[in-house]
């Protein structure tokens, strides 16, 4: 167990990753499944359920872009803290996201990184660092509050 940004205790989850065939759905269970794991599922709140379901939906975003852009993801890591999830998905691409121009809503394509956004707390990519060649896409988003 490592510790988080703010020094809690943080769970770790890794999951490699190989070609894009069905990566999508195996990022969202896997990401589901810990989600169960660490208390998130099932939600004990209206607000809790809104928040899984914008995880899973980032999740969706941020590996379909590694697809789109980057010949694929090839490991996704969450990152569980006491105060949310960052979820990381790695890929070989030195080309970090860029957030296009002004888009209409009505053309398809071109708005996941309007979705991470407008749902994840804060959002961003580094270089994998280590001798390793490619990026690191990741996001952060807080945990639900408790039921009061």
């Amino acid at each position: 167990m490592s510790q988080s940004v703010d020094g809690s205790p943080e769970q770790v989850r890794r999951l490699a990753l190989y070609g894009t065939r069905g990566v999508v759905s195996r990022c969202r269970d896997f990401t589901a499944e810990a989600l169960t794991d660490w208390g998130w599922i099932p939600p004990k709140t209206e607000e809790a359920e809104e928040r899984i379901e914008d995880v899973l939906l980032l999740v969706s975003e941020v590996v379909t872009n590694a697809c789109l852009h980057a010949g694929g993801p090839e490991e996704l890591v969450l990152r569980h803290g006491r105060s949310g999830l960052r979820v990381e998905v790695a890929d070989a691409s030195p080309e970090h996201p860029r957030v296009q121009g002004a888009r209409s809503p009505a053309l398809p394509g071109g708005h996941g990184l309007m979705v991470l956004d407008r749902l994840a707390g804060d959002w961003g990519s580094e270089d994998r660092g280590q001798g390793v060649a490619g990026k690191v896409v990741w996001l952060e988003i807080s945990r639900p509050s408790p039921p009061s």
